[in-house]
């Protein structure tokens, strides 16, 4: 087979090509991350690189104009290396990783009145061991278990082989002062699972640990947690990796399904993972391998590409997951770095697009506690509704894609430095002010700053109930480009960026199709068990971007319902939380396995309602404005 080079603007040395490998391959294996919004189906434009020189061929020219195609750009996920090429990667597509969090946590959150003896499912048991003779020729393995029987009253215990061979050594090195870390569920005659032996001197000063995690679409996040104390010693957090191959489930869902997708999809979540574990451990000087249990949230899709199982069921009909109630697994099987016999215990989930993020989310916000009837809603690219209380649990999902997350706008971004978070616009001059992260110019609008900026500009009769753009206004930042209709929120000589920001006609369709999957979704539960939504007496908004949301602004577009503000509240990551939870105490796991059996998931998809709600929200706020009273209010206010 022929072979080429490839030459990358950031990359010193060329890369090596057999003919027919994509863009995209290439380069991966140069050390290149290209942003993959769509899982590389050529549907969103967001891969676009430019061909310098050299011979390519584009399978796929969606989203370029004959203008992109003339200036050499293409599609790197559906671009052919065809001969020896020079290639420029634009800035915007390059992935930058950044540490969204990293801090030590507060000792606030732990449980008031935590007692490990009684909670804790994992345990360290100090023994003192009398070493063999001749008048006592016990087996060594037969001694700790015997020793253990007698300090805890634990009667059968398991170990893999590996531990069967260092435990005579280590037994001896110590002069039979060991400590046993061990777990059990505390059920009458389980059995426990061994975790690790070692010197008694060795663990003296080591802090017993567990992990904490959430695993979520967009953002993986960490607790590292005292198991004897409860408290939080760090918490980490960071773009999941797998933005690379897709920003929604079903573009990584896809993505997996292709060669060794699924593989590749495996090592970028674990990669992610690791490296939080790895600066959670570096800051607070623990040693991985005192890390003997991690318990994990997240979505069902997130979940089976973390331990490698085919997702793809997930999205064909009549969607169904592969495994909603996980296995006790051993880290090392899993991958994640902490003793290897540590024990890893993925959290149950209930459906497809309802998953252990839920499940604990709803743990964590109170739910099963509570006689209100109560609407929680984790605000993301794939949103899940819950509506109930203590005695009954509806749930569904909808995919609200990335727009909350800034994909899909033209100029949207994270949450990260310069980004546009909120906007006010003046009613008569129509000049925006507007509040950006770290305060410095802006860069681009994140998912809370677009919410904030559609809601002002309807209010303030920039754009009308359909989304479309005023062009009559007398306001140079109204204007049509060959993007179509747009509205200036800074211009360029304001910004960090060389060019005006801006929001588009298109960037508005694409919110509106989030906000109106959201409040669909709550509608449908909402008719499904003839609850009206103004007798919701509680909405909990969960999710790491819920709780930046402003309500004002997020009831004005229509994305929550029209309730008295004290109806509110933030919860933040439910989803870790729960996780944190379920880690500390047997009872709070329990319950999560119980919440995830009696939940009842509505499946969307099964009839007309759903889209028949969804296409009544499409319009600011919605197609039956006396939903919405306060919004009506204030139109009439701005005149």
């Amino acid at each position: 087979m022929a072979g080429y080079t490839a030459k990358f603007d950031t990359v010193t040395e060329a890369v090596m090509v057999s003919a027919g490998e994509l863009v995209v391959e290439v380069a991966d294996r140069a050390g290149i991350e290209i942003h993959q919004p769509c899982g590389g189906q050529g549907r969103c434009g967001r891969c676009a690189v430019r061909i310098e020189s050299g011979r390519v061929r584009r399978r796929s020219v969606l989203r370029l104009s004959q203008a992109d195609l003339d200036a050499g750009y293409a599609l790197a996920c559906q671009t052919v290396v065809e001969g020896d090429v020079s290639i420029v990667v634009p800035p915007p597509e390059r992935i930058q990783r950044r540490l969204t969090t990293d801090h030590i946590a507060p000792e606030s959150v732990v449980p008031e009145g935590y007692d490990p003896e009684k909670a804790q499912t994992v345990r360290r048991v100090l023994l003192s061991l009398s070493p063999p003779s001749m008048d006592d020729q016990t087996d060594d393995w037969g001694r700790v278990a015997m020793a253990l029987r007698r300090a805890t009253g634990v009667d059968r215990l398991e170990a893999s082989l590996e531990q069967i061979w260092h435990l005579g050594g280590i037994l001896r090195s110590s002069d039979w002062q060991i400590a046993v870390t061990f777990v059990a569920g505390g059920t009458e005659g389980e059995t426990a699972r061994l975790i690790r032996v070692q010197p008694a001197t060795e663990a003296e000063n080591e802090p017993l640990c567990g992990l904490a995690i959430d695993i979520g679409t967009t953002t993986v996040t960490i607790w590292l947690v005292d198991l004897t104390t409860g408290r939080v010693l760090h918490q980490a957090s960071e773009y999941n990796q797998q933005i690379t191959r897709g920003e929604d489930v079903i573009s990584r869902i896809i993505y997996g399904s292709k060669g060794a997708g699924g593989d590749d999809l495996r090592a970028l979540v674990l990669e992610t993972i690791n490296g939080l574990v790895e600066a959670a451990c570096r800051r607070t000087g623990i040693d991985h391998r005192a890390i003997a249990k991690a318990t994990i949230g997240g979505n069902s899709t997130m979940m089976h590409l973390l331990l490698g199982v085919p997702p793809e069921s997930i999205r064909l009909e009549p969607f169904v997951t592969a495994i909603n109630n996980w296995p006790l697994l051993r880290a090392e099987e899993v991958g994640i770095a902490m003793h290897a016999d540590g024990v890893v215990d993925a959290l149950p989930g209930v459906a497809s697009y309802v998953g252990a993020d839920i499940t604990a989310g709803v743990l964590a916000a109170g739910l099963r506690s509570t006689p209100d009837t109560t609407l929680f809603i984790d605000v993301g690219t794939n949103g899940e509704i819950v509506l109930g209380s203590s005695e009954w649990l509806v749930t569904c999902a909808c995919s609200a894609g990335p727009a909350f997350e800034g994909a899909g706008i033209l100029h949207g971004m994270r949450a990260d430095k310069g980004a546009i978070e909120e906007v006010w616009i003046d009613g008569n001059t129509y000049e925006p002010t507007c509040r950006v992260i770290g305060n410095v110019p802006p860069r681009g609008i994140c998912g809370s700053g677009l919410i904030s900026l559609v809601a002002e500009m309807f209010v303030t009769g920039i754009v009308d109930k359909g989304g479309h753009i005023n062009l009559t206004l007398e306001t140079p930042r109204v204007r049509r480009s060959v993007k179509g209709a747009e509205y200036v929120v800074a211009w360029a000589d304001e910004a960090e960026t060389d060019q005006d920001i801006v929001i588009t006609r298109v960037d508005i369709d694409n919110l509106l199709r989030a906000k109106a999957a959201i409040y669909a979704g709550f509608n449908v539960l909402a008719d499904v068990v003839s609850v009206g939504l103004e007798s919701v007496q509680k909405v909990l908004i969960g999710g790491s971007f819920g709780k930046y949301i402003n309500v004002e602004k997020a009831v004005g577009i229509g994305l929550l319902p029209d309730l008295p503000w004290e109806r509110f509240d933030y919860l933040g990551n439910t989803s870790v939380r729960g996780a944190y939870l379920a880690l500390l105490d047997r009872e709070a796991r329990a319950e999560i396995a119980r919440i995830a059996a009696s939940m009842i998931y509505i499946e969307l998809s099964a009839d007309n309602t759903f889209y028949e709600a969804f296409t009544s929200a499409m319009f600011l706020p919605h197609t039956d404005l006396s939903r919405f009273p306060s919004v009506a209010a204030a139109m009439t206010n701005e005149g």
